[in-house]
């Protein structure tokens, strides 16, 4: 992924005298649902000229139990050429007495990537205290210069739930001559307001008392609940390449000439790979066919050099290496369709499990993550580059339903990926079971996943047979599988399906009940069942539409006969439906399970009502069979 500096929830500077900081002094709606509590979060940023930018942090932040420990860990981002002054860390006990203080020389110097960087300029210092009681208080505080004026962070109350704060401030002294866009995003729900005060060249922005968002079932990323301000200065620097941002047109050519064009370089190694591939067929052909060459030729491994680490590695480097980054295998892919005269374009995405996209009306410096972009007279095929078994033209959850920087000669074109339909999303299940007199069951399946079920279900592919067998087990535990194996694993990458087979084998399915054998109609469930609540605070959100269709064939033992088929069943609500049909076949009987699901944001006042409407589907896949013995 592409690295952005984030100044965030846990970085800080020594703006204010020390202070004691009592638990006892929170006030007690900041406790409810918290497990840490920002005293204060004080930023000040000083814009001296269009290369010289200076962060002031302070933030103190009271931990009021375990769970709230990754919240307080003291951490600063930079890059080589920051200069980075006046660390200190100190720490405060319930009452608000000094337990100790730490400095620079105490915190640890990393690699900033959680995946393991080989290659980066990023770097990231770490303070990890280990409490020895609670709640406890961290005050951290420093000072870091940059160069890079492209990024000003975003100012928002918090990135996590269970989080609240007492007191936030930004202020932002601009002596540059530069004109500095502010954009304010009100909270969509009212659950908090910023305050904007002070002139043009000093601006303040401040919360306060934003109280915790409880991690409760379905609710919305917090970046969805709180507001956030977001800024812009008109001209930029960014590692020595300096350049204006206030339309998307200009910005986009300067990205394009910078960090595009540069490296949109081929080889003859590269032209002989391309014509050794006898490319035939449409568009599409010739584009899944150097799509999967690709895949098959290079590895993921992220790397941060270049232009702040932001402009890709050369397609020869990649071409040799086997492997890079989202920017260097984007810009391979693109080079390699340039060299068959498929045109493309560089695509800058918010990657994420939750669907950000960028503000038409407010052009800035953004995104995690690059993807490509092939045109046709069908449609887009759109190209993810940085896995080796994701099907041609398919994106996953974390970037669809958003829309990317299509990246051209002619500027930046804001342009939305695909949305899969609960139809997409879909599994296909088929059982064929054979009920033993013993109260056992041992039968078959075939499963059948596409659009982010298809997701879901590729990790699939990186795993022994043995692995499947346990990861499968696992997935349906419901079951209580005496024996599962999994077979024919197929992972189909021109399609975007996945399919296999399972054989299994599960005891105590069935009840005795006299001369008869009761069983539950759909072995195979979602018991994830939500509470019920009186007083919910917030909305809820179905994240994707999906649907799932079982087929269960059930045979019975000898002797055996159903004595009543079941009634069918159809329920429909604004979320979505469900069916169950029972349809006799010869001495045995077929079981049909149909169930949508609508994505979208509710009202809480409708909380309850979906709850019910998922309990009554539920019960409904507890329908039980009876069938009694001659």
């Amino acid at each position: 992924m592409m690295k952005i500096l984030v100044f965030g929830a846990l970085s800080t500077a020594s703006l204010y005298f020390a202070q004691s900081y009592p638990a006892s002094a929170i006030p007690e709606n900041l406790k409810k649902n918290a497990d840490v509590v920002i005293r204060k979060d004080f930023t000040t940023v000083q814009i001296h000229k269009i290369d010289e930018i200076k962060y002031q942090k302070n933030k103190v932040t009271t931990v009021l139990n375990k769970d709230g420990d990754s919240e307080a860990v003291a951490y600063i981002s930079y890059d080589k050429g920051n200069n980075i002054s006046d660390v200190k860390v100190t720490i405060y006990n319930e009452s608000g007495k000094k337990v100790k203080s730490f400095s620079k020389s105490d915190f640890g110097d990393f690699a900033n990537n959680r995946n393991g960087i080989f290659y980066s300029d990023s770097r990231i210092l770490v303070f990890n205290y280990t409490p020895t009681e609670y709640p406890y208080t961290v005050d951290f505080s420093y000072q870091i210069s940059d160069k890079n004026t492209i990024f000003i962070p975003d100012f928002v109350p918090f990135f996590s739930t269970n989080t609240s704060l007492e007191e936030a401030e930004f202020k932002i002294i601009n002596t540059s001559g530069i004109e500095l866009r502010t954009k304010t995003y009100p909270s969509k729900f009212n659950y908090a307001s910023v305050t904007e005060s002070g002139s043009v060249n000093e601006k303040v922005f401040a919360y306060k008392n934003v109280p915790a968002i409880n991690d409760i079932s379905l609710i919305p990323q917090p970046a969805k609940i709180l507001p956030k301000v977001s800024f812009s200065l008109a001209k930029f620097n960014l590692a020595g390449k300096q350049g204006t941002l206030t339309n998307w047109t200009d910005f986009g050519k300067w990205y394009y000439n910078n960090l595009v064009e540069p490296v949109a370089v081929s080889t003859p190694a590269i032209k002989s790979e391309i014509a050794s591939l006898n490319l035939q067929g449409s568009v599409e052909d010739k584009v899944k066919t150097i799509y999967q060459y690709m895949q098959n030729k290079t590895r993921y491994i992220y790397v941060g050099l270049g232009i702040g680490g932001w402009l890709p590695m050369l397609p020869d480097e990649v071409d040799k290496k086997g492997y890079g980054d989202c920017k260097g295998l984007t810009n391979y892919m693109k080079t390699l369709l340039d060299e068959a005269g498929v045109p493309s374009y560089y695509c800058v995405i918010n990657s994420g499990a939750s669907q950000i996209s960028f503000d038409p009306d407010f052009p800035r410096m953004g995104g995690n993550h690059a993807i490509l972009m092939v045109p046709t007279e069908k449609g887009n095929i759109w190209l993810e580059n940085t896995s080796q078994q994701i099907a041609f033209n398919h994106l996953g959850y974390n970037t669809t339903d958003r829309n990317v920087l299509s990246v051209r000669k002619t500027g930046i074109e804001l342009i939305n990926t695909p949305v899969y339909s609960a139809e997409q999303n879909k599994e296909k299940q088929v059982l064929r079971i054979k009920v033993g007199e013993d109260n056992s069951i041992q039968g078959e399946g075939s499963f059948h996943y596409t659009g982010y079920q298809y997701d879901y279900n590729l990790a699939f592919t990186s795993l022994s047979p043995k692995e499947r067998n346990d990861a499968v087990k696992r997935s349906l535990d419901i079951l209580n599988f005496e024996k599962v194996e999994m077979r024919n694993f197929v992972n189909n990458r021109d399609n975007a399906f996945i399919t296999y087979d399972i054989d299994f084998k599960a005891s105590h399915y069935a009840k005795k009940v006299g001369n008869s054998l009761m069983f539950r109609a759909v072995p195979i469930y979602n018991n994830s069942i939500h509470k019920t609540e009186e007083s919910r605070e917030l909305p809820f959100e179905i994240g994707q539409s999906y649907e799932d269709e079982y087929e269960i064939s059930f045979s019975f033992p000898n002797l055996y006969k159903i004595e009543e088929i079941p009634e069918n069943i159809n329920l429909k609500s604004e979320y979505g439906f469900y069916t169950l049909n029972f349809v006799k076949n010869g001495e045995g009987i077929i079981v049909k399970r149909k169930i949508q699901i609508n994505k979208g944001a509710y009202p809480k006042e409708k909380y309850n009502e979906y709850v019910n409407f998922i309990k009554k589907t539920i019960n409904m896949d507890n329908s039980k069979i009876l069938i009694t013995k001659a």
